[in-house]
Protein backbone atom coordinates (compact mmCIF):
# COMPACT_ATOMS: atom_id res chain seq x y z
CA UNK A 1 0.00 0.00 0.00
CA UNK A 2 3.20 2.08 0.99
CA UNK A 3 4.41 1.42 -2.77
CA UNK A 4 0.92 2.50 -4.38
CA UNK A 5 0.87 5.81 -2.41
CA UNK A 6 4.15 6.71 -3.31
CA UNK A 7 3.34 5.97 -6.65
CA UNK A 8 0.36 8.07 -7.25
CA UNK A 9 1.56 10.74 -4.95
CA UNK A 10 4.45 11.17 -7.76
CA UNK A 11 2.13 10.65 -10.32
CA UNK A 12 -0.20 13.56 -9.17
CA UNK A 13 2.98 16.06 -9.00
CA UNK A 14 4.26 15.04 -12.36
CA UNK A 15 0.18 15.60 -13.40
CA UNK A 16 0.51 18.95 -11.69
CA UNK A 17 3.69 20.17 -12.89
CA UNK A 18 1.64 19.36 -16.41
CA UNK A 19 -0.52 21.12 -15.70
CA UNK A 20 1.25 24.17 -14.30
CA UNK A 21 3.29 23.71 -17.93
CA UNK A 22 -0.11 24.26 -20.30
CA UNK A 23 -0.99 26.66 -18.20
CA UNK A 24 2.48 28.65 -18.22
CA UNK A 25 2.44 28.46 -22.15
CA UNK A 26 -1.19 29.69 -22.44
CA UNK A 27 0.01 32.65 -20.38
CA UNK A 28 2.91 32.89 -22.39
CA UNK A 29 0.65 32.69 -26.08
CA UNK A 30 -1.51 35.08 -24.00
CA UNK A 31 1.85 37.66 -23.77
CA UNK A 32 2.43 37.30 -27.12
CA UNK A 33 -0.63 37.65 -28.40
CA UNK A 34 -1.39 41.19 -27.61
CA UNK A 35 2.46 41.46 -28.16
CA UNK A 36 2.04 41.14 -31.22
CA UNK A 37 -0.31 43.85 -32.58
CA UNK A 38 1.80 45.98 -30.27
CA UNK A 39 4.56 45.69 -32.44
CA UNK A 40 2.29 45.77 -35.83
CA UNK A 41 0.85 49.01 -34.25
CA UNK A 42 3.97 49.90 -33.13
CA UNK A 43 5.34 49.34 -36.28
CA UNK A 44 2.25 51.16 -37.63
CA UNK A 45 2.34 53.69 -35.32
CA UNK A 46 5.94 54.22 -36.14
CA UNK A 47 5.04 54.43 -40.01
CA UNK A 48 1.58 55.99 -39.31
CA UNK A 49 3.60 58.45 -37.06
CA UNK A 50 5.82 59.04 -40.23
CA UNK A 51 2.83 58.99 -42.60
CA UNK A 52 1.20 61.16 -40.08
CA UNK A 53 4.22 63.35 -40.23
CA UNK A 54 4.74 62.92 -44.07
CA UNK A 55 1.12 61.99 -44.86
CA UNK A 56 -0.54 64.58 -41.76
CA UNK A 57 1.92 67.22 -41.41
CA UNK A 58 3.06 67.23 -44.82
CA UNK A 59 0.10 66.12 -46.21
CA UNK A 60 -2.27 69.11 -44.43
CA UNK A 61 0.12 70.39 -47.25
CA UNK A 62 -0.91 67.61 -48.03
CA UNK A 63 -1.30 64.06 -50.73
CA UNK A 64 -0.38 67.50 -52.77
CA UNK A 65 2.52 67.29 -51.26
CA UNK A 66 3.62 63.93 -51.91
CA UNK A 67 2.18 64.48 -55.26
CA UNK A 68 4.56 66.64 -55.61
CA UNK A 69 7.16 64.74 -54.40
CA UNK A 70 5.98 62.05 -56.89
CA UNK A 71 6.13 64.17 -59.60
CA UNK A 72 9.78 65.52 -58.36
CA UNK A 73 10.99 62.15 -58.35
CA UNK A 74 8.99 61.52 -62.24
CA UNK A 75 10.86 64.85 -62.98
CA UNK A 76 8.03 67.47 -62.76
CA UNK A 77 10.01 69.60 -61.25
CA UNK A 78 13.05 68.42 -63.24
CA UNK A 79 10.99 69.25 -66.11
CA UNK A 80 9.86 72.70 -64.82
CA UNK A 81 13.28 73.53 -64.10
CA UNK A 82 14.15 72.56 -67.84
CA UNK A 83 11.82 74.53 -69.15
CA UNK A 84 13.05 77.58 -67.11
CA UNK A 85 16.52 77.13 -68.65
CA UNK A 86 15.17 76.54 -71.78
CA UNK A 87 13.72 79.83 -71.32
CA UNK A 88 16.44 81.33 -70.35
CA UNK A 89 18.41 79.70 -73.62
CA UNK A 90 15.83 80.92 -75.38
CA UNK A 91 16.69 84.56 -77.00
CA UNK A 92 13.65 86.63 -77.05
CA UNK A 93 13.04 89.56 -79.76
CA UNK A 94 14.70 93.09 -79.36
CA UNK A 95 11.98 95.36 -77.72
CA UNK A 96 12.39 99.22 -78.69
CA UNK A 97 12.62 100.43 -75.18
CA UNK A 98 15.46 97.52 -75.05
CA UNK A 99 17.16 99.60 -78.02
CA UNK A 100 19.55 102.97 -77.95
CA UNK A 101 18.54 104.14 -81.61
CA UNK A 102 20.29 107.08 -83.20
CA UNK A 103 20.92 108.05 -86.72
CA UNK A 104 23.79 109.93 -88.63
CA UNK A 105 24.62 111.18 -92.11
CA UNK A 106 26.89 108.44 -94.07
CA UNK A 107 26.56 110.02 -97.36
CA UNK A 108 29.99 109.53 -99.31
CA UNK A 109 31.24 112.16 -101.75
CA UNK A 110 29.95 111.02 -105.47
CA UNK A 111 27.45 108.71 -104.48
CA UNK A 112 24.63 109.50 -106.54
CA UNK A 113 22.39 109.65 -103.36
CA UNK A 114 22.29 110.32 -99.82
CA UNK A 115 22.80 108.06 -97.42
CA UNK A 116 21.54 108.35 -93.12
CA UNK A 117 22.44 105.14 -91.17
CA UNK A 118 20.60 104.34 -87.88
CA UNK A 119 22.22 102.50 -85.24
CA UNK A 120 20.39 100.26 -82.86
CA UNK A 121 22.42 99.52 -79.91
CA UNK A 122 21.40 96.47 -77.65
CA UNK A 123 21.21 98.08 -73.62
CA UNK A 124 18.81 95.78 -72.28
CA UNK A 125 21.38 93.45 -70.27
CA UNK A 126 20.42 90.68 -72.28
CA UNK A 127 20.88 89.22 -75.86
CA UNK A 128 18.20 89.03 -78.48
CA UNK A 129 16.76 88.37 -81.64
CA UNK A 130 16.43 91.10 -84.49
CA UNK A 131 15.63 90.57 -87.83
CA UNK A 132 13.77 91.89 -91.10
CA UNK A 133 13.39 95.58 -92.00
CA UNK A 134 12.60 98.60 -89.86
CA UNK A 135 9.86 100.99 -90.25
CA UNK A 136 11.15 104.30 -91.49
CA UNK A 137 8.66 107.24 -92.11
CA UNK A 138 9.81 110.52 -93.06
CA UNK A 139 8.33 113.78 -91.36
CA UNK A 140 8.25 116.57 -93.62
CA UNK A 141 6.36 119.98 -94.03
CA UNK A 142 4.21 118.06 -96.75
CA UNK A 143 2.93 115.41 -94.08
CA UNK A 144 4.50 111.91 -93.44
CA UNK A 145 6.74 110.13 -96.61
CA UNK A 146 6.97 105.97 -95.68
CA UNK A 147 10.15 104.85 -97.27
CA UNK A 148 10.07 101.84 -99.71
CA UNK A 149 11.97 98.25 -98.53
CA UNK A 150 15.30 97.45 -100.96
CA UNK A 151 13.91 93.96 -101.35
CA UNK A 152 17.17 92.66 -100.20
CA UNK A 153 16.90 89.18 -98.21
CA UNK A 154 16.73 89.98 -94.18
CA UNK A 155 18.72 87.77 -92.39
CA UNK A 156 18.11 86.96 -88.38
CA UNK A 157 20.78 87.83 -85.99
CA UNK A 158 21.12 87.40 -82.28
CA UNK A 159 22.52 91.14 -80.93
CA UNK A 160 24.78 90.56 -78.01
CA UNK A 161 23.85 92.95 -75.29
CA UNK A 162 26.01 96.15 -75.43
CA UNK A 163 26.47 95.51 -79.48
CA UNK A 164 24.99 97.23 -82.28
CA UNK A 165 23.91 96.79 -85.61
CA UNK A 166 22.85 99.02 -88.78
CA UNK A 167 20.70 99.52 -91.48
CA UNK A 168 21.18 102.36 -94.23
CA UNK A 169 18.33 104.80 -95.45
CA UNK A 170 19.13 106.36 -98.71
CA UNK A 171 17.52 109.40 -99.99
CA UNK A 172 17.68 111.63 -103.76
CA UNK A 173 19.78 114.81 -103.32
CA UNK A 174 17.45 117.53 -104.28
CA UNK A 175 18.89 118.98 -107.18
CA UNK A 176 15.76 120.44 -109.18
CA UNK A 177 16.58 124.55 -107.85
CA UNK A 178 13.41 124.76 -106.01
CA UNK A 179 12.87 125.00 -102.24
CA UNK A 180 11.80 120.57 -102.61
CA UNK A 181 10.38 119.23 -99.55
CA UNK A 182 11.73 119.66 -96.15
CA UNK A 183 12.65 117.13 -93.49
CA UNK A 184 11.66 117.72 -90.41
CA UNK A 185 12.32 114.39 -88.29
CA UNK A 186 12.94 110.60 -88.58
CA UNK A 187 10.58 108.31 -87.29
CA UNK A 188 11.95 104.84 -86.50
CA UNK A 189 10.71 101.76 -85.70
CA UNK A 190 12.07 98.52 -84.56
CA UNK A 191 11.25 95.27 -86.70
CA UNK A 192 8.39 93.44 -85.09
CA UNK A 193 7.92 96.21 -83.33
CA UNK A 194 4.88 98.86 -82.76
CA UNK A 195 6.36 101.44 -80.37
CA UNK A 196 8.60 104.17 -82.28
CA UNK A 197 11.22 107.12 -81.54
CA UNK A 198 11.72 110.25 -83.64
CA UNK A 199 14.94 111.59 -84.08
CA UNK A 200 16.51 114.77 -85.73
CA UNK A 201 17.25 113.99 -89.27
CA UNK A 202 21.22 114.65 -90.17
CA UNK A 203 21.42 113.92 -93.88
CA UNK A 204 19.96 117.04 -96.42
CA UNK A 205 17.79 119.30 -95.40
CA UNK A 206 15.54 118.53 -98.53
CA UNK A 207 13.85 116.33 -101.40
CA UNK A 208 12.97 116.86 -104.41
CA UNK A 209 9.45 117.17 -105.06
CA UNK A 210 7.82 114.13 -107.31
CA UNK A 211 5.19 113.65 -109.48
CA UNK A 212 3.79 111.03 -106.50
CA UNK A 213 4.49 107.35 -108.22
CA UNK A 214 6.38 106.25 -105.35
CA UNK A 215 8.73 107.00 -102.46
CA UNK A 216 11.97 108.22 -103.54
CA UNK A 217 13.48 106.79 -100.21
CA UNK A 218 14.70 103.74 -99.58
CA UNK A 219 15.63 101.41 -96.95
CA UNK A 220 17.66 98.48 -95.98
CA UNK A 221 16.98 95.85 -93.47
CA UNK A 222 18.82 95.69 -90.37
CA UNK A 223 22.32 94.48 -91.07
CA UNK A 224 23.02 95.48 -94.29
CA UNK A 225 25.13 98.49 -93.66
CA UNK A 226 28.42 98.30 -92.09
CA UNK A 227 29.42 99.96 -88.57
CA UNK A 228 29.15 103.59 -89.08
CA UNK A 229 28.10 102.96 -92.69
Amino acid sequence: MRVHKLTFAALAVAAGLSLTACQNDHAGTGQSDPSSPSTVSSSGGGSDSGSSDQGGAKNSAGTSFATNSGTTSSGGTGTAAGTGSNANAKVGKCRTDELEITAKDNTIDGDPDGTVVVTLTNHSGRDCTISGYAGVDLKTNAGSLSAKRTGQQAGSAILKNGKSTYFPVNYPFNKSGGSGVRITGLVVTPPDETKSVTLNWPGAATLPVTDGSGSPVKVGPVGSAGQGG
